[in-house]
């Protein structure tokens, strides 16, 4: 479920988890005064590492085929050994 910041003029910036389709917020849970709804900010997102899911989440035999691969194949056209 999404996170909706409102702004109450009384107490202020807080969050609200709601779903999409469920209306806007427009009274303060706190203390009934009317709120308005603010834009979000973007979310700071980092993706550390070699990959995401396709390298991330393989299998150690595959890992291991592929690692056997790159070191065993000096091909670099795929056509074989015969080249043709």
């Amino acid at each position: 479920m999404p996170t909706y910041e409102y702004m109450c003029d009384k107490c202020g910036q807080f969050e609200e988890f709601q779903r999409m389709s469920d209306e806007p917020l427009s009274r303060c849970p706190k203390c009934g005064s009317p709120v308005r709804r603010l834009i979000s900010k973007n979310v700071g997102i980092i993706f550390k590492g070699s990959g995401f899911y396709v390298t991330d989440h393989r299998s150690e035999e595959y890992k291991q085929k592929a690692q056997k691969d790159a070191n065993g194949s000096s091909d670099t056209n795929g056509l074989g050994a015969t080249g043709s």
